[in-house]
């Protein structure tokens, strides 16, 4: 047995060697152009030809159904709670519910492995993927990672070490091709605990964020943006910073800060995981949907060392998303972003919290804040890909906005 192999059978996290990515325009590198079958990208891929009513028939049973209104923005769901974690976990990136998940898994013996991101020991913002086999493992892997993460690699190491039942803590495009591919893996079975994810960007690009964040940016240990239109900041000194959204250096960031795979994703709520946990309508505590027997599954697994309450809602969202896409319409243009006047800044971010869409609302504004930007820069960008990348459930959720579709961008 090599030195390497008998890590991987002792060590509670397995940081195998992957493959290099193969080159793709609208990538984000989940994993899968490191498989041994790269082509298999042209299927699996959310951002070629998507079929979300077919992946959510296929996963929960049914597609959203888009009469009943949270549904067309969030996804299919059984159940849509607010909750928090009793005793907070040290280290989470809030109070720990989705590796506390994870660890119960690992703990039953329900999963011989869960597939997700560490930070990389050069890097603590950078993500790196492993496959964690023992419960204790889990605490190494809490918190935010910001960057390209190829987690779907893991499949064929784990395959390869023998498991027959994973878990996968992943954000939505990584979910998607997961799921086109998941019958033709091997495994027994697959629990997929999903994220919410709209804007990624490179760790490198991170890094500059931060340093416009703070004098002192090699300090700051944790960053949420939350649902009271606040940034959190922590720093290693103890320190904590809240730093209104509207006061965020955005206009300093390079134009390509966020790449084009963000801003034409339809998914930002996960929803074809069996449960997704995020932090949008969560008004300071998290945000679960339970999408299926397999995610209700999970949630039962932390008893009552979870607390849960019914979401609430509050204030109006159309004159946010209004706003928001007339700013995209002149960056999809390449002109420059209306600029609030700075004495009116402080004055907003202390009126946002108060008047703005919070609670389900605010998440419902984000999702259609995210339909109008995958349209407007697909057109700008990419026309030719409208008929094939945006779903119905989009344009239903742009009309009140007056976007509709133009002649060949529908199927």
């Amino acid at each position: 047995m090599t030195d390497a192999t008998l890590r991987a059978a002792t060590d509670p996290v397995w940081t195998p060697e992957l493959p290099q990515a193969a080159a793709r325009g609208l990538c984000t590198d989940c994993g899968v152009s490191r498989m041994a079958n790269p082509k298999a990208c042209a299927t699996a891929c959310q951002f070629i030809q998507p079929d979300y009513p077919a992946m959510e028939t296929k996963v929960h049973g049914r597609a959203r159904d888009l009469a009943q209104g949270d549904e067309m923005f969030f996804g299919p769901y059984r159940a849509m709670l607010r909750a928090r974690m009793a005793e907070p976990k040290p280290g989470a990136q809030w109070t720990g519910i989705t590796t506390s998940i994870a660890q119960r898994l690992l703990e039953r013996g329900l999963v011989e492995a869960v597939l997700t991101m560490a930070p990389d020991p050069a890097d603590s913002w950078k993500p790196m993927p492993v496959i964690v086999t023992k419960a204790e493992g889990m605490a190494q892997v809490r918190g935010m990672r910001m960057g390209y993460a190829p987690l779907l690699a893991l499949l064929e190491p784990a395959r390869a070490r023998g498991f027959t039942r994973v878990a996968i803590i992943g954000i939505p495009c990584q979910v998607y091709a997961l799921r086109t591919l998941e019958r033709d893996l091997g495994f027994e079975r697959i629990y997929v605990i999903g994220t919410p994810c709209s804007d990624n960007t490179t760790t490198e690009n991170f890094h500059s964020f931060l340093k416009l964040l703070d004098p002192k940016p090699e300090t700051i240990t944790y960053l949420e943006f939350c649902a009271d239109y606040h940034v959190e900041l922590r720093f290693s000194d103890g320190r904590h910073r809240r730093i209104p959204f509207l006061l965020l250096p955005i206009s300093k960031l390079p134009g390509d800060f966020f790449p084009l795979t963000c801003r034409t994703c339809v998914d930002y709520t996960n929803s074809l995981a069996d449960i997704t946990v995020g932090y949008m309508a969560g008004r300071g505590e998290q945000w679960l949907l339970v999408r299926n027997a397999r995610g209700q599954e999970m949630l039962d697994l932390l008893g009552d060392e979870v607390i849960t309450e019914a979401p609430s809602s509050a204030g109006k969202r159309a004159s946010a998303v209004s706003g928001f896409i007339a700013n995209t319409r002149l960056a999809a243009g390449g002109l420059p972003l209306r600029a609030m006047p700075n004495f009116l800044r402080p004055l907003m971010g202390w009126l946002m919290p108060r008047v703005g869409p919070r609670g389900l609302e605010f998440a419902r504004a984000r999702v259609e804040m995210k339909a109008a930007e995958t349209v407007l820069h697909l057109r700008q960008k990419h026309p030719a890909r409208m008929k094939r990348m945006v779903p119905a459930h989009v344009w239903k959720l742009l009309q009140p906005y007056g976007i509709t579709p133009e002649k060949g961008e529908v199927q």
